[in-house]
């Protein structure tokens, strides 16, 4: 475990799955990342690569081959990462491909992953993915964040409101019945006074797709911001709350689960990337603790 620290922040990323495991605020005496309770989500705030969401059947094809990726999200945040550089203010970690990983995906990857303390503003942390091709042809993939914030003791989901700002109505990607693989059906979502009052729609998950969101927030019950997401250039966001947990996830992705019709290849599933051999692709979000 590393730890970065100003004075109003303390924060601790593991090098396992490279996860942001705790944000303390020091002037609040508040954890605002989720504890990982096994009996309810045993995550912090996981990466998803290669994969974000589940292959529909648990398997894909590529290059005329099937491989089997039975795991939700990819396999990233399950590896133990190797560190490569870590101060107070900055820890970095990179994961490799490694003849294992090439069994289920088969590309020659290197995912480098940055946690780093604003330096304008202590109370911005900025989250950056430097995706790499060290492969000799093109290679597809998706990547995701999964970050889980705690809410205010004596509070629950329904009490919060979500803030998209920029317009009154959004689309929104659902599930039109339970479950990774059924049908996604698009929705419209009004906002009132620029907020929308969360739901039990959030426990199945909903996305904001087709590049509507460079900004969320999770608003307090008193409609004062909490958490600020700023993550211009990802296709997708998606907000997501445990049934039986007091934290609610913004979960910026770039890619998604497959679609009830998929054909199962990997280079036709929604939003996937590309990069050529040789080079790499990078992507950044801040999350503001207010």
């Amino acid at each position: 475990m590393k730890y970065l620290e100003n004075e109003v922040l303390k924060v601790a990323v593991a090098a396992h799955g490279a996860e942001l495991s705790s944000v303390y605020d020091k002037e609040a005496d508040f954890e605002r990342i989720w504890c990982a309770d096994p009996s309810v989500w045993n995550r912090h705030a996981p990466i998803l690569f290669p994969f974000v969401g589940k292959c529909k059947g648990g398997t894909y094809t590529y290059a005329g081959k099937e491989y089997v990726m039975k795991t939700q999200h990819g396999f990233a945040r399950d590896k133990e990462f190797d560190l490569v550089s870590a101060d107070e203010k900055k820890v970095v970690y990179v994961l490799k491909a490694t003849e294992e990983t090439k069994e289920i995906y088969p590309f020659d990857f290197e995912l480098i992953v940055t946690h780093e303390l604003d330096e304008q503003n202590p109370r911005v942390l900025r989250v950056k993915w430097e995706v790499k091709n060290n492969g000799d042809d093109k290679m597809y993939y998706f990547i995701g964040g999964h970050p889980g914030f705690n809410l205010l003791d004596g509070y629950t989901r329904y009490d919060y409101y979500i803030a998209v700002p920029g317009k009154d109505e959004y689309k929104l990607t659902e599930l039109a019945e339970s479950g990774f693989g059924a049908p996604w059906i698009d929705s419209k979502l009004t906002l009132e006074e620029g907020l929308w009052k969360i739901t039990d729609k959030v426990v199945d998950t909903v996305i904001f797709d087709y590049y509507q969101v460079d900004e969320i927030s999770l608003v307090n019950p008193d409609k004062t911001p909490f958490v600020t997401m700023k993550c211009a250039g990802f296709p997708s966001m998606a907000v997501w709350a445990n049934a039986n947990g007091p934290f609610v996830c913004l979960e910026p992705w770039v890619g998604r689960t497959d679609n009830d019709d998929t054909t199962g290849v990997l280079n036709e599933r929604p939003d996937v990337q590309m990069i050529e051999a040789g080079t790499s692709k990078l992507y950044e979000y801040t999350i503001e603790f207010h």
